[in-house]
């Protein structure tokens, strides 16, 4: 146990992978978590159940509390409404956890308005706004709290026939930064993970996919793709107190791919 025992959690986009795997990583911390999904209630009900199981072995007899949340992260009224009720089931919200994320594959000159608006409405405006709400819910209070942003290594490597994904996680970098620098002060931590490639639902089609499989994993010094699990660990360090000194870092995630493995074979050639 790392200290987050009795702390409060949101966890936005919850329902499967990387966000699921941290709802029951932070449970099994001891935190009260709140599951958010947009439209899967059957999904987040299977999170909750796995992260008290998991927690407690007995769902019944769990001291964590869980809460289960719709909401749309690019609807503003929806992330004010997920925040106001974590505050008034918990009584607080200490750890926000901005994982909800979306990606559209297009080439860059075919992508709509539409599509690319909704990626950012997503995955960068969405996550200030939890942010933002969070922020004056621990102000008003003048109390300390955590937020972590789930980016990714596109944040710096750029991602070919994903461009408003790519531009989302490079926003997420400073929104990241800007919000540790502007808050440091109020005893609010703001940091980031940057996962590189790793097995979750929206990654199936390489993973399933021997060659696809083969070739992502030449790119990875350490020889394989990681897992939800993996990313949940970092999460929950850096929401506990032994990341107390830590704020406006991204930690990237990523078995060494961004060392560019590729220079390695070049300049040993």
């Amino acid at each position: 146990m790392i200290g987050l025992n009795g702390k409060n959690a949101l966890i936005t986009g919850a329902t499967s992978g990387i966000g699921q795997a941290i709802a029951i990583r932070l449970a099994q911390e001891g935190c009260n978590i709140a599951t958010n999904y947009r439209k899967s209630p059957e999904a987040a009900v299977d999170t909750e159940e796995m992260a008290l199981q998991k927690a407690c072995g007995n769902i019944k007899n769990c001291g964590v509390k869980s809460l289960l949340l719709q909401g749309d992260v690019s609807q503003e009224s929806d992330i004010i409404e997920m925040v106001n009720t974590v505050v008034k089931e918990f009584g607080s919200l200490d750890i926000l956890i901005n994982n909800a994320g979306i990606q559209i594959e297009s080439p860059s000159h075919e992508v709509t308005t539409a599509d690319f608006d909704r990626v950012i409405a997503v995955n960068l405006r969405g996550a200030y706004l939890c942010a933002r709400e969070t922020i004056k819910h621990l102000l008003s209070l003048n109390r300390s709290g955590v937020i972590i942003n789930i980016s990714s290594v596109h944040e710096i490597i750029p991602r070919p026939m994903y461009i408003s994904y790519s531009i989302s996680k490079g926003g997420m970098e400073n929104l990241t930064k800007t919000l540790a620098l502007e808050y440091a002060n109020r005893g609010i931590r703001v940091n980031a993970i940057a996962p590189g490639a790793t097995v979750t639902p929206i990654n199936q089609a390489w993973i399933d996919n021997p060659e696809k499989k083969a070739i992502v994993e030449s790119h990875i010094p350490m020889g394989h793709a990681g897992s939800s699990e993996e990313m949940a660990a970092a999460v929950a360090f850096l929401a506990s107190d032994e990341a107390a000194y830590i704020t406006g870092q991204t930690l990237f995630i990523d078995g060494g791919l961004t060392l560019y493995a590729d220079f390695r074979e070049t300049w040993s050639a």
